[in-house]
């Protein structure tokens, strides 16, 4: 998704409490002002303060999926990590207006999926959605830029991450996306090839969902690596 340019965005992004600013660079003054790079993994555990399962959302659209899952599940903390600042900055937007009704466990990151094994702490997401991913079409080269590409899977199993739930209108995607999935071992179960022909009310239905389920299925998987 590309967002349009919002004026308020940067005021946004510096201001929204639940927006994560963990930087990945610092001045070190003893070193005469020359950037250090800042290798530690950001916590999740330590900046939710509890030991309530987290789930991640990578790529949260304008945000509904995340605040609702996070209104329905106070029992759990809830991260969006999106890579384009206009994007989360809406989400984080409207995830902080929701929580002035209700408390929510809810944060978000600005980050690029690339670099997620580097920056979250192992073993402390226990579900990642991944909700209507770029398909990227067309060339085979931009197949590794699938976010259930065999090099992506390999940095979930890094993380320890024990689930992950898969959700996508794009059928070539699916396809491949089981293919990639079988050939790394993973064990995959409760696959749908149209959730809306019989869709459970625990099935939250995301911007990009009701826009475009009227045009064909939504296909949805739920996949768990075999080292874990």
């Amino acid at each position: 998704m590309r967002a349009r340019k919002k004026k308020w965005a940067p005021a946004e992004l510096a201001n929204n409490p639940l927006i994560i600013r963990s930087d990945a660079s610092q001045i070190d003054d003893s070193q005469g002002g020359n950037l250090q790079i800042n290798s530690t993994p950001l916590s999740l555990r330590a900046h939710f303060g509890n030991h309530a399962p987290i789930h991640v959302e990578i790529g949260c659209g304008k945000g509904r999926f995340i605040t609702e899952m996070a209104r329905r599940n106070p029992d759990i903390n809830y991260l969006a990590i999106e890579r384009e600042p206009a994007i989360l900055a809406a989400a984080a937007r409207r995830g902080w207006l929701l929580s002035q009704e209700s408390p929510l466990s809810l944060a978000f990151l600005l980050l690029d999926v690339t670099e997620l094994a580097g920056k979250i702490e192992p073993g402390e997401i226990s579900r990642l959605y991944l909700n209507f991913s770029d398909p990227w079409p067309g060339k085979k080269k931009w197949a590794k830029r699938r976010l259930t590409h065999e090099n992506f899977l390999r940095i979930y199993e890094s993380l320890m991450i024990p689930e992950v739930h898969f959700k996508t209108d794009n059928r070539s995607l699916f396809e491949f996306s089981i293919e990639s999935l079988s050939m790394a071992g993973w064990r995959m179960q409760n696959i749908s090839l149209d959730l809306h022909a019989n869709m459970s009310e625990d099935n939250i239905v995301t911007e990009y969902e009701e826009k475009f389920s009227k045009f064909g299925p939504i296909y949805r998987l739920e996949a768990f690596p075999h080292r874990i």
